[in-house]
């Protein structure tokens, strides 16, 4: 067995649902990352992506049509929006109503449980333009003693 995996194939460690302290004590904090059939990992990979945070963003307090949101999103091919869309649909995040009109409309908004993930998405937001000018201070640092190793 490869150090990190659980035993249990189902265990995602501090994941469950009914673990007060998930992360206290032997537990590995990380031990989640490993997995590709844990849950947490699925959801945060879903989340976490370009194109997600991006859908949901745009999202916030209104509905929009598959154009509209193409059309702001710079960047992204109509297949990708597509799966995006589809993929927040399935997990309960973005609700999809088609009007019957002809041709037939199609808008997309976030769904309650949507909502309160772009309240995270805001806090991330806020913390990235608070600190952009460290990272960038960072990286320059870094790319410097990069360029003298080599």
């Amino acid at each position: 067995m490869e150090e990190g995996t659980s035993k249990s194939p189902s265990h995602c460690a501090g994941t469950d649902h009914g673990d007060p302290a998930p992360f206290q004590g032997d537990t590995d904090p990380f031990q989640w990352d490993t997995r590709e059939d844990c849950q947490v990992r699925q959801i945060l990979d879903r989340v976490a992506d370009k194109w997600s945070l991006l859908v949901i963003a745009l999202l916030e307090n209104r509905r929009l049509r598959f154009t509209e949101l193409r059309r702001e999103i710079d960047g992204v091919s109509q297949r990708m929006l597509t799966v995006t869309l589809r993929s927040l649909e399935r997990d309960g995040l973005v609700k999809r109503t088609v009007h019957p009109v002809v041709p037939p409309r199609v808008e997309y908004e976030l769904t309650e449980l949507g909502g309160t993930l772009h309240a995270t998405i805001r806090s991330l937001v806020t913390w990235t333009e608070a600190h952009q000018e460290e990272i960038a201070v960072a990286r320059e640092a870094y790319d410097r003693r990069a360029v003298k190793a080599v």
